[in-house]
């Protein structure tokens, strides 16, 4: 937790606010990835990208 803590001063010290919804696709994406590895669905979200 300590990770999100300092991640989460770090963008409120620089004012860099806007990087906050490119690492919520960012995780949102890799979790769908991790998700989906072990599925049937796998092939069909691997020609996503």
């Amino acid at each position: 937790m300590s990770l999100v803590r300092e991640l989460w001063a770090f963008l409120r010290a620089r004012k860099k606010f806007w990087l906050v919804p490119i690492i919520l696709v960012t995780l949102l994406i890799g979790g769908l990835l991790v998700f989906a590895q072990g599925s049937a669905l796998a092939p069909f979200i691997y020609t996503l990208f």
